[in-house]
């Protein structure tokens, strides 16, 4: 029997997708003020650093909430659904992010064979397109996936995440320096360093009934938790600027989603949001606007480095200094421009849909 469709996941989509265009605002913010409000770093690098991670947490979700694990998976099937929702639009804009930045830089217009293999194979054309190819890896790998899920207990679960913790300290503090590639860019398409909350997606995913009934009689111990995870990384961070000294930049790069206590916010917020959006009653123009952005997601994140380029250029041109109130801004007018091309290309160009 086919499952009811779950407007949270839509919901989650379109708060993560903020989430990720605030992660490179606050990065564009921190390059243009060599003093920048902490505070609003804080907002936009560090509270918001559930948002790639997420991504991958409602994949697995939605993936094995939709699935019939006593059927055979239909491997091939599924590969050709993903790709061409994934691959497909990943190579296209991956090209153009290519062909313009060559233009806009006065670079070569297209690099040399061996160096443009490397940009497609591990999603160098922009900075934001390495999701992709990590998402790519794990649907290439979902038979594994399937497989794991299917005979995962709650305490192989915990080996898992503190496997995952390790491996993350590793490969994010002391992994060192190398000049292979696949080791160079591990960061960029190794999915090793998101498995657990892959996984974790695909448990409650299975036994999503469960998992809704358990969130709705634990609302406050799960909004606790939330709330903890997310001081303690802000407290991290803010330990990071004003005990340690670092850079605003320095401190946004140690601590992020991979560190322990990003992990742990990422599982917190992850349950959190499921919790909110399944069990707590929302004014009809909220739910509007969460419906309205997570459907319009994929696009606002593919376009939206487009929009900080030229808003930058403007910005530049009309001598505004990226102050506080100015990232806001920017960052408002960086969803709202993307988000008003998405409307206008389905509202003139219904094939865009």
């Amino acid at each position: 029997m086919k499952k009811p469709y779950l407007e949270s996941i839509e919901y989650i989509r379109g708060v993560s997708m903020l989430g990720v265009v605030a992660i490179h605002t606050g990065s564009q913010y921190i390059l243009l003020n060599p003093t920048p409000n902490i505070n609003l770093v804080a907002f936009f690098e560090v509270v918001s650093r559930f948002s790639v991670p997420i991504f991958f947490f409602i994949s697995a979700f939605g993936l094995f909430y939709r699935m019939n694990l006593a059927e055979p998976f239909n491997y091939g099937k599924f590969l050709r659904r993903r790709f061409k929702a994934v691959l497909i639009p990943y190579l296209i804009w991956s090209t153009l992010y290519l062909v313009h930045d060559n233009w806009f830089y006065g670079w070569q217009l297209f690099p040399e064979l061996d160096y443009a293999a490397e940009i497609y194979f591990f999603g160098l054309a922009k900075y934001h397109l390495y999701f992709l190819v990590i998402l790519i890896w794990f649907y290439l790998l979902m038979p594994l996936w399937i497989f794991l899920v299917k005979r995962m207990t709650p305490a192989k679960l915990i080996l898992l995440l503190a496997a995952q913790i390790l491996f993350d300290y590793w490969s994010s503090y002391n992994a060192g320096t190398s000049e292979n590639l696949f080791f160079k860019w591990r960061l960029n398409w190794l999915v090793l360093h998101y498995v657990f909350i892959f996984i974790l997606g695909g448990v409650l995913g299975v036994s999503s009934e469960k998992f809704f009934t358990w969130c709705s009689a634990r609302k406050k111990i799960i909004s606790a938790t939330f709330l903890i995870t997310l001081t303690m990384l802000l407290g991290w961070f803010y330990f990071l600027i004003y005990v340690e000294k670092f850079s605003a930049e320095a401190a946004v790069n140690t601590a992020h989603q991979l560190s322990p206590l990003g992990i742990f916010y990422t599982i917190a917020a992850s349950i959190f949001f499921f919790m909110l959006f399944e069990n707590v009653k929302m004014p009809a123009r909220i739910k509007n606007f969460l419906s309205l952005l997570g459907k319009n997601s994929y696009f606002v994140y593919l376009a939206h480095p487009f929009a900080i380029t030229y808003l930058t250029l403007a910005f530049g041109k009309l001598n505004l200094i990226m102050t506080a109130p100015n990232a806001l801004i920017f960052y408002v007018l960086i969803v709202a421009i993307t988000l008003g091309v998405k409307i206008l290309s389905q509202k003139f160009f219904p094939v865009a849909r």
